[in-house]
């Protein structure tokens, strides 16, 4: 089983590995000694170091007091999560299963292994509270493969005791630093192991490592533009080719591609967090998801939907999977507050229970088949059919041209659908096929906010603007969606409830405050769509 930790240190270079005396560290009372503790670590990774490349770190280590497997996700500079497993001799399926996303079906084999003497102090305050470890280690790094190169060295690493104020650690800095201690340059043990132990240009290993997956931005469109500038400044050209070599967006190819990339990333990088049930993943993943797909739709005049509609259909399938479990949490929470704020007088039967009961089974059950989903084939195909898409993008002739009137054209065609749809809602009667509507509205608003947050590094304010008033439109539009999934789940469970012989009067007046909640949704829609005016419109 498990376990998870959060992980705040900082490393520093040193020549002899000598402690300076701490002693005098603001808030620092005694330095213990703990002893030399001998480890031997073997990190693992693919062949093409995937999980070295996303700074993810994955090791079975022997020795100290935490001997076992350790795979270490980045969350800031000098903060990582760390995930315990129990030792074995092979890597722990539920280890592997939280970097498929990096990994896909590339082997997990040894890389590089570490064996450090580690002296190590505790900082403690008078009351004898751990502020912080500060361990010399001694490293001697042997890459186990492509040469077998060595290197050896000395640093210094300071981690944070379990809850201590980051800002503690400034104060060591500062002593480190006054005794001629400088922060490392590498951000790992691992990062300077392959550094130093990679093979020489030209060894035949060096160049079978598997390619980057998130290659470059292109430019060039796939098709030729139909009408181009007879001539261009010799001075103009070299700026471009400076920016395109640089990696920052320049056609509108560019523009649209680093999107879909931020979203591919977010996939990947959210893969672990979903599996780990870690509140909001699914969430933030099912958004990446429309994201991605919404941006396909946008921008068919940039990207050719032959290459974008398959994955759109993929993409449409993972964000109805992940949509299974975050749809009944959101109702859930939303129920379950209505219920809070009834006066007790009100509440007949157990309403509570049920509705705990209800939100439970069905997110045990919606979690266990999306881990499933996520181990799939067809999950696996789609971030490697992505990262084909990015490595090879099929441009058509429009993604050549300067960003902002194509852009802005698009943004505006998938603006004008949403009036369009608004329209048409405020001019049906109050029922089901005005609830129909609004709720196409709603996914036609998210549409033209997200193409209005991948043309904002063009379009600037206007689009910037957009993405504000299709955020608030969205809010209005998925209060009134919920409104209407909600009194569905409250005829459910208020016949499940009948049936068990309890009182159906407290479902009866949710529902009844459920429909007073969408009238006053509809209610502000006029207002709040002549709000949204010309000036935000690209």
């Amino acid at each position: 089983m498990a376990d998870t930790k959060r992980e705040i240190e900082r490393k520093y270079e040193s020549e002899d590995g000598a402690l300076p005396d701490l002693t005098g560290v603001p808030g620092v009372d005694s330095v213990l000694d703990k002893g030399v503790a001998h480890l031997d670590a073997t990190y693992y990774d693919t062949a093409g170091e995937l999980l070295a490349a996303a700074s993810v770190t994955l090791r079975r280590r022997t020795g100290g007091s935490d001997a076992g497997w350790h795979l270490k996700f980045p969350v800031a500079p000098g903060v990582r999560d760390e995930i315990h497993a129990p030792l074995s001799d092979t890597v722990p399926e539920s280890l592997a299963r939280l970097v498929r996303s990096r990994v896909r079906d590339a082997e997990l084999r040894p890389v590089v292994r570490l064996r450090s003497d580690r002296d190590v102090r505790h900082l403690v305050d008078a009351d004898g509270r751990l502020l912080a470890e500060v361990s010399a280690d001694a490293v001697h790094a042997q890459r186990l493969a492509d040469g077998g190169g060595t290197a050896e060295w000395t640093e210094i690493e300071v981690e944070l005791a379990d809850g201590g104020d980051p800002a503690f650690l400034d104060k060591v800095e500062k002593r480190l630093r006054k005794a001629g201690i400088r922060p490392s340059k590498s951000a790992s043990k691992l990062a300077r192991a392959l550094a130093q132990t990679a093979p020489a240009a030209g060894h035949p290993s060096a160049s079978d490592r598997a390619p980057d997956r998130a290659p470059a931005p292109a430019s060039a469109p796939a098709e030729a533009p139909k009408r181009t500038k007879k001539k261009q400044s010799e001075k103009q050209t070299k700026k471009k080719r400076t920016k395109q070599s640089a990696g920052t967006p320049v056609t509108a190819g560019d523009h649209v591609l680093a999107y879909v990339r931020a979203q591919r990333d977010a996939l990947v990088e959210l893969d672990p967090a979903v599996r780990q049930d870690v509140p909001d993943s699914v969430h933030r993943m099912r958004v990446a998801t429309r994201r991605l797909r919404s941006t396909f739709r946008t921008f068919r005049g940039v990207l050719d939907r032959a290459a974008t509609d398959p994955l759109a259909t993929d993409l449409k399938w993972l964000a109805a999977e992940l949509g299974r479990d975050r749809d009944r949490e959101v109702l859930a929470a939303r129920l379950t507050t209505a219920v809070e704020e009834l006066p007790r007088t009100l509440v007949h039967g157990p309403v509570a229970d049920r509705l705990r009961t209800w939100a439970e089974a069905g997110h045990r059950g919606a979690h266990a088949r999306l881990t499933g989903v996520l181990d799939s084939h067809r999950y696996l195909a789609l971030l490697d059919a992505l990262d084909v898409l990015l490595a090879d993008p099929p441009l058509r002739t429009k993604a050549g041209a300067k960003p902002r009137k194509v852009l802005a054209k698009a943004v505006r065609k998938d603006l004008d659908k949403v009036s369009a749809l608004v329209s048409r809602a405020l001019e049906l009667p109050p029922g089901q096929d005005r609830d129909v509507t609004l709720h196409e509205a709603r996914k036609k608003t998210k549409r033209t906010r997200y193409a209005a947050e991948a043309a904002a590094p063009v379009l600037g304010d206007p689009a910037t603007g957009l993405v504000t008033a299709m955020k608030d439109l969205q809010g209005l539009l998925g209060d009134h969606q919920d409104s209407v999934m909600a009194r569905g789940t409250l005829r459910e469970l208020s016949a499940v409830a009948h049936a068990a012989g309890e009182s159906a009067f407290t479902y009866g007046l949710l529902y009844g405050r459920e429909e007073r909640r969408a009238e006053i949704a509809e209610a502000a829609l006029p207002e709040t769509w002549a709000s949204i005016g010309e000036d935000v419109r690209p």
